[in-house]
C-alpha cells in the first residue's frame, strides 16, 4: 500500500494538534493581554487554573491530542515497518481522527462533557480495535 496513504491519518492528526497548539497559544495571549490572567499566576498554579475558560479549554484539548495519539503514531510508524497497513487499517485510522477531531471541536466550543465522552470512547474504541488486529496479524504471521 502507498506509504502516503497510511500516513494520511497520522499527519491529519498532527496538523490537528499543531491547530490546537495555536489555538492554545492565541487564546492565552489574548487573555493576558485583555488582563483577565495575571503573569504571576502563571508562575505556580498551585491547583488553580489561571485561564478564562476558552483559554482554558484549548489548553486542556491541546493535552488531550498530546495523550491517546502518541499509541497510534507508535502504531502508524509500526504498521508501516511491518508493512502490515491494509485499506482496513487505513479507514479505522481515518476514523479514529474523525473521533479526534469531534473531541477536540467539541472541548473548544460547547465542551459537553457527555458528546465529548461519546467522541473519546469512540476513538478509544477505534484505536484499541486497530492495535488488536495488528497484534493479531504479528503473532499468526
Amino acid at each position: 500500500m502507498n506509504t502516503l496513504i497510511v500516513l494520511g491519518p497520522l499527519l491529519a492528526m498532527a496538523l490537528l494538534t499543531f491547530v490546537l497548539m495555536f489555538g492554545m497559544v492565541l487564546t492565552r495571549t489574548r487573555a493576558v493581554k485583555e488582563k483577565k490572567t495575571n503573569p504571576k499566576d502563571l508562575l505556580v498554579r498551585g491547583g488553580k487554573n489561571p485561564w478564562p475558560p476558552q483559554a482554558a479549554q484549548f489548553s486542556d484539548a491541546y493535552q488531550n491530542s498530546l495523550e491517546l495519539p502518541i499509541l497510534f503514531y507508535a502504531l502508524s510508524i509500526l504498521t508501516i515497518f511491518t508493512g502490515y497497513a491494509n485499506t482496513t487499517f487505513v479507514v479505522l485510522s481515518w476514523l479514529f481522527v474523525l473521533c479526534r477531531a469531534v473531541q477536540a471541536y467539541i472541548h473548544v466550543t460547547s465542551n459537553t462533557r457527555k458528546y465529548r465522552s461519546y467522541a473519546f470512547r469512540a476513538g478509544a474504541l477505534t484505536l484499541f480495535v486497530i492495535w488488536i488486529a495488528l497484534t493479531y496479524r504479528l503473532i499468526v504471521s
